[in-house]
């Protein structure tokens, strides 16, 4: 580099910006072309194995959310806007768009430049590309769950793309916003985006609008974006650098598990940290309180957590009963689905005792050979809260529903075997361990390589096994057999969850301890 380049680079900060990037661009870590393209292969695979299969079942399918008028469309519009920028907010205060490589972080911060030099031409781009993003996964969900698309000429089409367009606008500086702003901020936005979209559903429902909510839900949307997206991007040179070089460092650290070993060690570094008193678990005499009691503060102390456990479990038995309880089988499968999984996501959020069961099993000879009472000590709380929990929903549910079509006896019998489908789904997730090397032996095909279909799988067993399950259910033709086909899959997913820890399932059983 010359004199003159050297003193125009120091004149220019974008050029220095530039600089520093392609010098990093060139220290061997760059993405090549064949990296792009096993990408591009790996997702044109998922696609078909995954995607297609959704998409032959939703358009053969009944739409789950039918959008007859205006009406209805505005207010599917406003709930879609406030879920949008609700989530936009909570994905930043993890991992938000202003997050970079740490090296490239630490150069920066190094130099004189100002924050809004380097972050902003970042943040500028990446928002443009999560817009994008929006816009194509309100569309795809707009297609397999509405009937918009249905009817090409119909009068809702274009409005429901325009609302599309907006959500796409808003939620990426919303994922900026949740970034950048402090709670409080990102409380008082969480709190106009409700009321809102409340009042802008009201006004939808009104007459004087001559069937035009949906217009005006768009222009409310754009008019959101461009004030927010300004204050947002003005922000950008107040962020707090050490909090964004400590988000960044364990962005690269939770990518590099994700990378080559299991999401789970990758979602540990975001855990939340308990809070509270420690010393509930004892009771005043100094004895510990009982299984239940000791899960219920354990719990208790990731109060976020438990919060977002408890809707979603009864939200999850709601929507499954509400599935069981549909006279059309055709639409009562994605009611199950989306219940079935919600609960499964509350199951996982009850508390850590999912995690501490796997590690007294892993760390066996720390603890002892056998365990008379463990599944009872560090099951109770979980399979009690996800059945009371699930179980509560789906009876309030189920006397607002009242009369059921399939009876009282099948659908509290099929609710009951989907609880214990989750649950063995749910030990077999957490019961894994490290990346078995054997899964990333190639695996040659008429297809190409499946090995990374096979660690995509192995990554999200889980939640394959309940979806599969439910399938399965789905298909039987009673409700006895469906519970017998739940109850032997949770079994397989029991001893395939002891497998992994190495230990057979006469270990759990009462017995006395050795040392």
């Amino acid at each position: 580099m010359t004199t003159d380049s050297a003193t125009e680079v120091e004149a220019d900060p974008g050029a220095r910006v530039r600089a520093v990037r392609r010098l990093y661009a060139h220290r061997g870590g760059r993405t090549t072309v064949r990296d792009r393209a096993y990408t591009v292969y790996l997702t044109v695979l998922l696609t078909a194995v995954y995607g297609v299969p959704v998409v032959l079942l939703a358009s053969r399918t009944k739409a789950l959310v039918p959008v007859e008028s205006a009406e209805a469309l505005t207010s599917l519009a406003c709930l879609a806007g406030a879920v949008a920028v609700w989530g936009a907010q909570l994905t930043g205060r993890f991992w938000g768009p202003l997050v970079l490589k740490p090296f490239v972080l630490h150069v920066f911060m190094g130099t004189d430049l100002s924050p809004a030099h380097y972050l902003g031409t970042i943040a500028r781009r990446r928002l443009t590309y999560a817009g994008l993003g929006t816009l194509l996964a309100v569309c795809t969900a707009a297609f397999l769950l509405t009937d918009l698309f249905d009817a090409p000429g119909s009068v809702l089409l274009p409005q429901g793309v325009a609302v599309a367009a907006g959500i796409g606008a808003l939620a990426p500086v919303a994922w900026l916003w949740g970034q950048a702003r402090t709670v409080r901020e990102n409380v008082l936005l969480a709190l106009a985006a409700a009321a809102s979209a409340l009042v802008l559903a009201l006004l939808g429902r009104s007459a004087h609008l001559g069937g035009n909510g949906p217009w005006l839900v768009t222009a409310a949307l754009a008019v959101a974006a461009a004030a927010l997206g300004r204050s947002a991007l003005r922000s950008v040179r107040t962020v707090d650098l050490a909090r964004l070089a400590r988000a960044s460092a364990r962005a690269a650290e939770a990518q590099t598990f994700a990378r080559t070993g299991t999401l789970h060690h990758a979602l540990d570094l975001y855990r939340p940290q308990p809070r509270g008193p420690a010393p509930a678990l004892t009771r005043p005499d100094g004895r510990l309180r009982g299984h239940l009691a000791q899960g219920a503060v354990r719990a208790l102390r990731t109060r976020g957590r438990a919060l977002a456990a408890a809707v979603s479990l009864a939200a999850g038995g709601a929507v499954l009963t509400l599935g069981l309880a549909e006279p059309d089988g055709g639409r009562g499968t994605p009611y199950r689905l989306a219940g079935a999984v919600a609960v499964y996501a509350g199951s996982g959020w009850v508390g850590e005792a999912w995690r501490g069961l796997r590690d007294e099993l892993t760390l066996a000879p720390l603890y002892g050979g056998r365990w008379g009472g463990l599944p009872a000590r560090t099951l109770a709380w979980p399979v009690t809260a996800v059945t009371v929990t699930a179980g509560s929903a789906s009876a309030v549910t189920a006397a607002a529903r009242w009369p059921l079509d399939g009876g009282p006896a099948a659908t509290a019998l099929l609710v009951t075997a989907s609880v214990v489908l989750v649950l063995g789904a749910r030990f077999l997730r957490e019961m894994k361990t490290d990346l078995p090397v054997e899964l990333l032996l190639p695996v040659v095909t008429p297809l190409g390589d499946l090995s990374a279909l096979r660690v995509f799988v192995w990554q999200f067993d889980g939640l394959v096994v309940v979806l599969a399950g439910v399938l399965l259910m789905n298909g039987m033709p009673s409700a006895p057999a469906a519970a017998l086909t739940a109850t032997a899959v949770t079994a397989w997913c029991v001893r395939a969850g002891l497998r992994r820890t190495g230990h057979p399932l006469r270990s759990l059983l009462p017995g006395p301890d050795r040392a």
